[in-house]
């Protein structure tokens, strides 16, 4: 079992994490723009504000989707009892520490 965890580990640690940070970093671009889209183009074309419109609500949506994604992730390591580390080194927290400390 401890080859498996270590498997896990080092999937989540160097593919999955930083994927979750690129994706992330992606939403946020495409949310910042829409907002940039739907202000600086009040007087203007409604055809702009929409796509405005349009790239806020993709952007949510991709948050929602990368960070529900990172929740059910987090969940089912900890139902595992894999403890993830971060390329760092520092231990990354599981749900169980975190719910037994409260």
């Amino acid at each position: 079992m401890s080859g498996l965890n270590t498997i896990f580990d080092n999937f989540v640690s160097e593919i999955v994490n930083p994927a979750i940070l690129l994706l992330s970093a992606i939403a946020l671009v495409v949310f910042a723009w829409g907002i940039f889209e739907f202000v600086f183009n009040q007087a203007a074309d409604d055809k702009a504000r929409e796509e405005g419109r349009r790239a806020i609500l993709w952007g949510v949506v991709g948050f929602v989707i990368i960070f529900g994604a990172y929740g059910i992730i987090n969940l089912a390591l900890s139902t595992f009892n894999v403890s993830v580390t971060t390329p760092s080194g520092a231990p990354a927290y599981k749900v169980q520490d975190i719910i037994k400390s409260q």
